[in-house]
């Protein structure tokens, strides 16, 4: 109950931003017509429908992560995160207080993707709706991310890192715009030790019906997923400990 009260609040506040929630909604369905539109101007394959739409869809997340990050990291310099330190929540309850609100927020921004779509060749399939829940883990993971930031830097800090350094590394280290294999050496080798790339080939399986493949890429994911997770909760218990001192 006392997560529920903290998410209802992080609800209201989130509904409350509408320009941030239309532009993290917005620009990856701009990205998907524009991509889209070159490719239906060159004689290449080079932004398939099946293969980008997983793509702009991670990529997109990352925007959730600013968005979490700069709540969180707000509501640390305010007088409400001082009083709420007064409360008997425990710092899992700010962190799950934080990611309820934000997790239906990504899906939707994932399932606008699809939809769009839809209308830009992509076959209408269960496989679809299996690709949203197989992103799920990537929301989650993206999502931990901003409140980690939050949890440790300013809001201006989490513009600049969550931003800026977060969203280049989704979208080059993920292969939404290129074959990593073309690129080959040291960097191929780096992005796969990353989520970015394992969350978009996870996506791509699903869509595809390839589902063999869908866990070995899917448990990297929910295996950052799960440490960035506990790494927050417990940088936030003890930006909670310093902060009450």
């Amino acid at each position: 109950m006392k997560t529920l009260a903290l998410a209802t609040r992080n609800s209201k506040e989130i509904l409350r931003d509408k320009l941030n929630l239309a532009f993290g909604i917005g620009f990856p369905v701009i990205l998907l017509l524009l991509l889209s539109a070159i490719q239906s101007n060159v004689p290449v394959e080079l932004f398939v429908i099946e293969q980008l739409t997983p793509g702009i869809a991670v990529f997109g997340l990352s925007f959730i992560s600013l968005f979490s990050g700069m709540l969180i990291a707000k509501d640390r310099t305010s007088s409400l995160m001082l009083r709420l330190f007064t409360s008997p929540l425990m710092s899992s309850n700010f962190i799950f207080g934080y990611t309820l609100p934000l997790l239906p927020m990504a899906i939707l921004q994932v399932g606008v993707c699809f939809a769009v779509a839809f209308f830009l060749g992509l076959t209408i399939s269960l496989n679809v709706l299996l690709a949203v829940i197989v992103l799920v883990p990537a929301a989650i993971l993206f999502i931990a991310i901003g409140l980690l930031c939050g949890s440790l830097f300013t809001d201006k800090q989490v513009g600049g890192v969550c931003g800026a350094l977060l969203t280049n590394l989704s979208a080059w280290l993920s292969g939404t715009w290129f074959d990593l294999a073309l690129v080959g050496g040291p960097f191929k080798k780096i992005a796969e030790l990353l989520p970015f790339a394992h969350a978009v080939d996870a996506g791509r399986a699903a869509i595809s019906g390839d589902y063999h493949h869908i866990f070995p890429h899917l448990w990297w994911v929910i295996g950052y997923a799960v440490i960035v997770m506990s790494i927050a909760i417990i940088v936030f218990t003890r930006k909670m400990s310093s902060d009450n001192t």
